[in-house]
């Protein structure tokens, strides 16, 4: 029988089941080819239809997000993920040689890759199947046991995930315990080898300072506010539309979501319109009202809402200016797209992760006051680059710092496994994805083998006349 409120009880009974060291042992010592083996269970769980159908029911009925956003947002960068893990892992797990300096002759050396143990995954609302999902992939190929903590605010999808380990794995290895918060807070109080977290850095702050209790290692996926740069030299026409789905995509409830755009002042009338034009040809095109457009998501709940609706209308208090959108209704949880302008850089808006369909504008007159104004606020998860100049390209990346940074394109930074994933600081701490993900789950295990010499000469009595020449050769 499926829950979203476990006792404390069943949490106990879970970890303790798999909190041992020799199960520990027995997924460390799993072949590539067993890893996999879970992987593609995984992998033909997700592409059976009936199990799609399920998915796209509890995701609809979570953020109203549509089969074709479910399909490209949700299942696709796990399928990719899964068929590069697929192709590598074998190679990942490989001992990898490393080189020795002279001093240190007759030894040979390499990096063994091993699990770091017991896994907690906590899994955010926003992306509440792939952000479960993609981590479990590279938990598994790395050899760990894992125990999931789903969003109890993504109500339905928790419950198809809750659902899917039942069906595909023994609690042993892979378990799933649901709850709100004080489940969670009692799940960071256990000891675990590593904690893969994603959500917001005021919450990253309370499981970074839990997992230091334990001298837990932790994955940080945070967010902030990640800016969209706009340059005198860009084309309006195609940037304003890739940033007006990159604001809607999931109804702007995303990390990686531009949360403002710094925009020359020459470019700023056109792009509004742009933007305007863009959203009603994607959400009102029947003239019907975006309310009604089957493409266009909600927030996720009241809580969620009231803070948004709060954030608009404070900044308008203030003196900011709605150029677009702006209509409301808490009983379906809609904000329509939304842009203000006229901000003020005190303003709760520009201080606070939006998380939502709303974009602040602000206006600059040289590139190089833009390093200036993103410094005002933490460094950023994600950084947007719009431009046709290679010499403001290479002028922004030099002067300043994200977790990545894409340029005249939107939300790609998860997407490529060959890169990492992760923020800075504020935004995150360590990296995921494809490889990166394998070793934030790995532990590198420097090994060391002696097949001939020794180091006799630097035993007691010392003879200082070999000691000098061994530290010669050492800064050979």
């Amino acid at each position: 029988m499926q829950s979203l409120h476990f006792s404390h009880e069943k949490l106990d009974e879970i970890y303790q089941s798999q909190h041992q060291t020799s199960n520990f042992q027995l997924q460390k010592n799993t072949t590539a080819s067993e890893r996999l083996q879970k992987i593609k269970k995984i992998e033909r769980y997700i592409l059976n239809p009936e199990n799609q159908l399920r998915l796209f029911s509890a995701m609809w009925s979570d953020l109203r997000k549509s089969e074709s956003e479910v399909l490209t947002t949700e299942i696709t960068p796990v399928l990719t993920a899964i068929q590069h893990v697929k192709q590598k892992l074998s190679s990942w797990m490989s001992d990898k040689s490393v080189g020795s300096p002279l001093a240190l002759s007759g030894i040979y050396s390499h990096i063994r890759y091993e699990p770091k143990g017991h896994i907690l995954i906590i899994a955010p609302w926003n992306y509440p199947f792939q952000l479960v999902v993609n981590p479990l992939i590279h938990a598994i190929a790395a050899g760990n046991v894992i125990l999931i903590k789903p969003s109890e605010i993504a109500t339905q999808t928790a419950l198809f995930l809750e659902q899917m380990m039942l069906d595909l794995f023994d609690p042993t290895e892979i378990g799933l315990i649901q709850g709100d918060i004080p489940i969670t807070t009692a799940l960071l109080e256990k000891k675990f080898n590593h904690i893969f977290f994603t959500g917001s850095p005021a919450v990253g702050k309370i499981v970074m300072k839990a997992a230091a209790n334990n001298l837990t290692s932790v994955t940080l996926e945070l967010g902030g506010k990640s800016p969209a740069i706009l340059d005198e030299t860009a084309d309006v026409s195609k940037m304003g539309k890739r940033l007006a789905w990159a604001k809607t995509v999931n109804n702007g409830q995303i990390c990686i979501a531009p949360d403002y755009l710094l925009i020359h002042r020459s470019q700023k009338e056109k792009f509004i319109q742009v933007f305007k034009d863009t959203i009603h040809s994607f959400f009102n095109s029947d003239e019907q009202g975006i309310q009604k457009s089957d493409y266009y998501g909600r927030i996720i709940d009241a809580k969620n809402f009231h803070r948004l609706s709060r954030l608009i209308s404070e900044s308008v208090s203030q003196g900011a200016k709605i150029r677009f959108g702006g209509e409301q209704d808490e009983a379906d949880k809609f904000i329509s797209p939304t842009i203000l302008d006229e901000l003020t850089w005190d303003m709760p808006i520009m201080q606070e992760e939006i998380f939502g369909p709303i974009l602040p504008i602000i206006t600059f007159d040289s590139i190089t006051e833009v390093p200036k104004l993103i410094e005002r606020l933490e460094k950023p998860l994600a950084l947007y680059i719009l431009t046709k100049s290679s010499k403001n390209k290479s002028y922004l990346l030099q002067n300043t710092t994200a977790g990545g940074t894409v340029i005249n394109e939107f939300l790609t930074t998860p997407i490529n496994p060959n890169l990492p994933f992760g923020g800075v600081n504020n935004s995150g701490i360590g990296k995921s994805n494809g490889f990166h993900g394998f070793v934030e789950f790995s532990n590198e295990r420097g090994v060391m083998h002696r097949k001939w010499m020794n180091f006799n000469i630097i035993y007691p009595p010392f003879r200082l006349k070999w000691v000098k020449m061994l530290s010669k050769i050492a800064r050979w």
